[in-house]
């Protein structure tokens, strides 16, 4: 059957369903989706005008199609709007009422899944005046059959009823809802290709107000008007096409409407559309690339036709105009919050004004946004952005100058991004634009991210923002030159997807920059050095053991002084933040704060050693201890059976804290657990004290996974009299979420841990939670890898796998199975990976060289579960 011929027979569910799957077979061939959405179209309007006849209604009312089926462009699952338009005559209405019955019913009957409105003229008005939604619906009405003037009647009213302004200025404001919906962004791992920012809702947004504005009902329309260049006619119309594309072969592969593009999907995606592996970029990567590519162009065609229609709508508005103060800037001028330039064809005169408009956006506090011609201008002069212009004295100086600015700086950053500016600066910044990361915790793309870093680092400069994190807004504010980190922010990873070690290749770009921009020997030195290690004080602080003192002078010969450390600290803060809002968190935040002071104490000539830092920890501890009234002989019990490793793996206000607990238990037959809100602000801290036994971390990982706890640390301990006092740092119970306090909570936890530990029953069988949708599709090796430390005390487990739940009670199970003791745990959550360090005790395994590769077989065999 040819597609003419379906069309033609399309008269009930079967020839309906054949005639689709032809078109379908046709689009998977060819890709062309203006011709598929079309057919879709006219395929539904043969079989609608056929149960509209089969039902006697014929011209007695008008069968009308409305939304996107009103376009005449219907996608593989998309829904089927239609309005069917009665007489005003009530009497005639109330005539037809059985016939637009059965009209509906057989719709559903032949698998047209439609969404149907009743209405005659005066309703729709009436509906559209209260609805901004029924209004954009009925605004692509289109004629199916029935009677004609009838819907001539309609159209004549609804254009009459149309007020352009409060059309347009109801879609703004629609707009900027939904994008806020979407986090302001059209770069998340998984967007919505119809309401994403940069999707295709922003092209209709165009679209709909141009045509309640009479201006035209296409983008040709808008170009014969003027309002779009023949440059911006192409890009729309590419654009467009690479998404309604997109969005066809989502359909057909989920087999229903699918407008995400999930991470399952990208792959099987990339193959319907035809693009395959680019060098080291997968095939999902390279689709997401494009996508990323396109929704950025879309979302400053939208901004760049919007204002050029508002200028229209509201000519008196826009007449206002203040000329920017300041040497240089005579050539910019604002407009209501919005930087302008006086002459569009500025930046192909005199290029260098092209890194000045930004600069004098950043200093313009009152701008918010810049000027459709800006953005044209800079799209227009995209040829003189070339090698010669980047190695311009002039413009080298001007974006050095942005860098130094006191406030606007990611703002214009984030501009320079959007308009491609910035990748024609620094060449090796366009090669990440739109790039993903799937390492599981990275939300953004590595454009993305980087600019995140560099808002991040920007936010310690602002007094506005101190509140935030005080002791880093501190620490920039006393550091010279804190603009060289906004330019380590920038660079950090700048070189990610050229396959390698990104630190080590980010190097040489690091270097060049510095060299090109006139930098000195020691700035350049320390920018070099941050790009390299970047990665070390987060991976020292939550993979190694900082109350370690070797650990601690380890770190401080590696960044060698105050200077370096400062700024990889803050540097750090600011990258483990911008990576995800889910990887973060306070717990995180006090290992980095503790690693950066304690190294600071071994830069600036303190005592390190174990006998110094035993005392200093026992003497703060007592302090706080008589603040409660409670004198040293009242613990000393208990503090002689805890040995040195037991003060220094606790800071004083823990000891303190336990001891008040534990003083006057020291003997106790019964077990003891404490609990109260973590001194870090976020989650609580719990401390257990029973007498030593088997499978008691895995019993107290099972209690807190039942619970919907978190463990972040688990801190373990055997006292000199055979007793165990572990500490654990968690959070996430769906508790609160549900009504309960803080305090509640602290009670119900004491009360059950306590209660699980007295009446120990046989250890339940872990429960491992589901994978995320993401861990299945770009799944992580499981990792494991024991090795012994120096002096045969300990071994360290490093472990590494997506993240689900229970995912700590099972290694924990899989230790006590074996009766290896586990002496610290360090939980390290990034996204949907975890790598977590736990310190075992080396009795068990050193007596048995054959239990250590029994143990990691039978780890992976557990995590890979």
């Amino acid at each position: 059957m040819s597609q003419s011929q379906a069309v033609g027979n399309v008269i009930d569910a079967t020839s309906l369903r054949a005639a689709r799957e032809i078109a379908y077979d046709e689009f998977r061939k060819t890709q062309s989706v203006g011709k598929l959405t079309k057919q879709l179209a006219k395929l539904s309007d043969q079989l609608l005008s056929h149960l509209w006849n089969s039902c006697g209604l014929n011209n007695e009312a008008t069968l009308v199609a409305v939304g996107g089926f009103g376009r005449g462009a219907l996608f593989p699952y998309s829904d089927i709007d239609i309005l069917i338009l009665l007489p005003a005559d009530e009497e005639q209405a109330r005539a037809l009422s059985k016939q637009v019955e059965q009209f509906v019913a057989s719709c559903w009957d032949t698998g047209l899944e439609i969404g149907s409105s009743v209405r005659n003229v005066a309703e729709c008005i009436s509906e559209s005046e209260q609805d901004i939604t029924v209004r954009t619906s009925l605004l692509e009405a289109r004629l199916i059959c029935g009677k004609k003037q009838l819907f001539k009647d309609f159209a004549k009213a609804f254009e009459a009823a149309m007020d352009p302004k409060a059309f347009f200025q109801a879609k703004q404001a629609e707009q900027i809802q939904r994008h806020y919906k979407y986090q302001n962004t059209p770069y998340s791992l998984e967007p919505n290709c119809k309401e994403s920012p940069g999707g295709l809702r922003d092209l209709q947004v165009i679209t709909w107000v141009s045509k309640a504005a009479l201006l035209g009902d296409t983008f040709k329309d808008l170009n014969e008007a003027g309002l779009v260049t023949q440059r911006e006619l192409t890009e729309l119309k590419r654009n467009q096409r690479f998404l309604e594309t997109l969005r066809a072969n989502l359909h057909l592969l989920a087999g229903r409407r699918q407008d995400v593009l999930a991470f399952d999907l990208q792959a099987a995606l990339a193959a319907s559309m035809g693009i395959k592996q680019e060098s080291s970029r997968q095939a999902s990567e390279a689709i997401m690339r494009r996508y990323y590519w396109a929704a950025k162009a879309v979302t400053q065609l939208n901004d760049v036709l919007l204002q050029n229609i508002e200028a229209l709508l509201f000519p008196q508005e826009s007449k206002t105009i203040l000329s920017i103060p300041g040497e240089g800037n005579e050539h910019f001028i604002e407009r209501q919050g919005v930087l302008d330039i006086t002459d569009p064809q500025l930046f192909q005169k005199h290029p260098e004004q092209i890194l000045r408009t930004f600069l004098v956006f950043a200093q313009t506090s009152n701008v918010k946004s810049l000027s459709a011609t800006i953005f044209r201008a800079l799209y227009n002069a995209r040829t003189k952005m070339d090698g010669k212009w980047r190695a311009d004295p002039v413009n080298r100086a001007l974006f050095m100058e942005l860098l130094k600015q006191p406030e606007g700086v990611s703002r214009a950053f984030h501009l320079m991004n959007r308009s491609s500016v910035l990748g024609r600066y620094l060449p090796a910044f366009r090669k990440i634009v739109g790039q993903m990361q799937h390492d599981l915790f990275h939300v953004y793309t590595v454009d993305q991210h980087i600019l995140m870093v560099l808002r991040n680092v920007r936010r310690f400069m602002v007094v506005e923002h101190t509140h935030e994190f005080p002791f880093c807004s501190s620490l920039i504010a006393h550091f010279e030159k804190p603009w060289l980190l906004v330019i380590a922010a920038l660079f950090h990873d700048i070189a990610k997807g050229r396959g390698g070690d990104h630190s080590q290749l980010g190097r040489a770009d690091m270097r060049k920059f510095a060299k090109d921009h006139g930098l000195d020997k020691k700035d350049t030195e320390l920018l070099v050095w941050l790009v390299a290690e970047h990665l070390n004080m987060s991976q020292t602080a939550q993979k190694q053991d900082i109350t370690d003192p070797d650990v601690v002078k380890a770190f401080a010969r590696k960044v060698g002084d105050e200077r370096h450390l400062t700024a990889l600290y803050l540097l750090t803060v600011a990258d483990v933040r911008g990576t995800s809002p889910k990887v973060w968190n306070a717990w995180k935040g006090k290992l980095l704060e503790d690693l950066y002071r304690a190294t600071l104490r071994v830069l600036g000539g303190a005592k390190t050693d174990a006998s110094s830092e035993l005392a200093q920890h026992q003497e703060e501890s007592k302090a706080k201890l008589r603040l409660y009234g409670i004198n040293d002989e009242s613990y000393e019990d208990l503090w002689k059976q805890l040995d040195v490793a037991f003060f220094l793996r606790q800071d004083s206000s823990d000891i303190a804290w336990l001891t008040r607990h534990l003083y006057n238990k020291v003997n106790s037959d019964q077990p003891i657990v404490r609990a109260r809100l973590s001194p870090i602000g976020e989650g609580l801290q719990v401390a257990v004290y029973v007498k030593d036994q088997e499978d008691l971390f895995a019993r107290i990982c099972a209690y807190f996974e039942r619970h919907g706890f978190s463990i972040w640390d688990a801190r373990i301990h055997t006292t000199r009299h055979g007793y165990a006092l572990d500490t654990f740092q968690i959070s996430g119970s769906n508790l609160v979420d549900e009504g309960g306090s803080y305090r509640d909570i602290i009670q119900l936890v004491e009360f059950e841990l306590t209660e699980a530990l007295t009446n120990a029953e046989p250890l339940p069988n872990p429960s491992m939670g589901r994978l995320s949708r993401q861990s299945r599709t770009f799944p992580i090796q499981p990792r494991v890898h024991m090795v012994p430390d120096d002096r045969g005390r300990y071994y360290t487990l490093a472990l590494s796998a997506s993240d689900r739940t229970g995912l700590l009670y099972t290694i924990s199970r899989v230790l006590a199975k074996h009766q290896v003791s586990i002496h610290t745990a360090r939980i390290n959550t990034l996204g949907e990976r975890v790598e977590d360090v736990l310190l075992l005790d080396a009795a068990n395994l050193g007596k048995n060289p054959k239990l250590q590769i029994q143990l990691e077989t039978e780890l992976l065999e557990a995590l890979g579960a």
